[in-house]
């Protein structure tokens, strides 16, 4: 098997966005009288997209929140996090380029539980829009990582929109800074690339056919060799 896309985890490792992400729902939460400490973010509730993680956050408290109301506070925290994100470049370094280098060789997508505006306000501000053959986000799919459902929308999307109807998810490889993203990736069947923005190399290895330390580190020779091992 040789290399034909890659897909991209967007929060994490091309968006240094988490920190801003969790004061954004710590901000809605104490609204409502709820604390969120980042010792509890990043353990428990990282993984989910909004409406999961408001889902997760009432469940672990005992508190009875109508579908209705989540999704009132996933619209405040997405005005709380873009007047967090404005006039900011929330890219992790090296990311711009590691984009640009991948895109030149094979199609590239993202696979991510972040809202499909985020992640195009983001892109779009970068100039990083046009790199993208498709974008599957947490609008996307009826369930959210680590359910494979995600990455195998991604790989749908790139059969259309890459012209290669006969893209196999082993054909691709997937970045991803987390657990559940990892586990994702690998349920829909493609390799997996760790890097270590958020959780240390202890923590993902055990998911990951590799692990490096950031999209700076990305060598496109090393990662086509993960298909031909396949």
């Amino acid at each position: 098997m040789a290399l034909r896309a890659i897909v991209f985890d967007f929060d994490g490792v091309i968006a240094n966005s988490e920190p801003l992400h969790f004061r954004a729902y710590a901000s809605v939460l104490a609204g409502e009288g709820v604390t969120l400490t980042e010792q509890d973010y990043y353990a428990r509730y990282l993984g989910f997209d909004d409406v999961g993680a408001f889902a997760a956050i009432a469940r672990d408290r005992g508190l009875s929140w109508s579908p209705g109301f989540v999704r009132t506070l996933v619209e405040r925290k997405a005005v709380d996090l873009e007047a967090l994100e404005r006039q900011v470049s929330v890219l992790f370094p090296g990311a711009a380029d590691a984009i640009r280098r991948a895109a030149a060789i094979v199609p590239i997508a993202i696979a991510s539980g972040a809202r499909g505006d985020e992640i195009r306000r983001v892109l779009r501000r970068e100039q990083l829009d046009a790199c993208f053959a498709a974008i599957v986000s947490a609008e996307d799919t009826p369930v959210s990582k680590p359910a494979p459902e995600p990455y195998l929308h991604a790989v749908a999307q790139l059969r259309v929109r890459a012209g290669a109807p006969s893209l196999a998810a082993a054909d691709c490889v997937a970045i991803e800074d987390s657990r559940w993203g990892l586990e994702s990736a690998r349920a829909a069947g493609l390799r997996t690339i760790a890097v270590t923005n958020t959780y240390e190399e202890s923590a993902l290895a055990p998911y990951a056919d590799a692990v490096i330390p950031s999209l700076s580190a990305l060598d496109l020779g090393a990662i086509a060799a993960l298909c031909c091992d396949a």
